[in-house]
């Protein structure tokens, strides 16, 4: 069986580590930038509720392919749901990107749609593998 989970675990942590210093520029535009008020005044308005919705989605999303990885590594589960977990659970971190290329650059949502569905898949196809999975007690 090959190694799934290991590419889930370096991307959630790199994923994690761009988000969280993308939450340092939040925290610049909110406490430190020129215009500041403005920024705190359409808090749940546009640009600035976006920007706090792919930094929530980022750093939950890249958390969950770290527990999906994990549990790839540990669990008996078959090589073929393995394999689609993995892949669906990296394909989820297209959600929050693709919140920031919408208000970035003004593409379309589909980017977000292809990563929502994507990380709701993979967790779902990870539950079931682990349901149907014969797994003993740690002795």
């Amino acid at each position: 069986m090959k190694n799934y989970g290991k590419k889930n675990i370096v991307g959630g942590l790199l994923f994690m580590g761009g988000f969280m210093l993308y939450g340092f520029a939040l925290i610049y535009m909110r406490d430190f930038a020129p215009g500041k008020e403005e920024w705190i005044a359409n808090a749940n308005d546009g640009l600035h509720f976006q920007s706090r919705l792919a930094h929530v989605h980022g750093n939950l999303f890249a958390f969950l392919n770290i527990m999906i990885g994990y549990l790839l590594l540990k669990l008996p589960i078959s090589e073929f749901s393995a394999k689609w977990v993995s892949i669906t659970g990296l394909m989820g971190m297209l959600m929050p990107l693709g919140i920031m290329a919408e208000f970035l650059f003004g593409l379309p949502f589909y980017l977000v749609l292809v990563g929502a569905i994507s990380i709701i898949v993979s967790v779902v196809w990870l539950g079931l593998a682990i349901a149907k999975a014969k797994i003993s007690p740690a002795e």
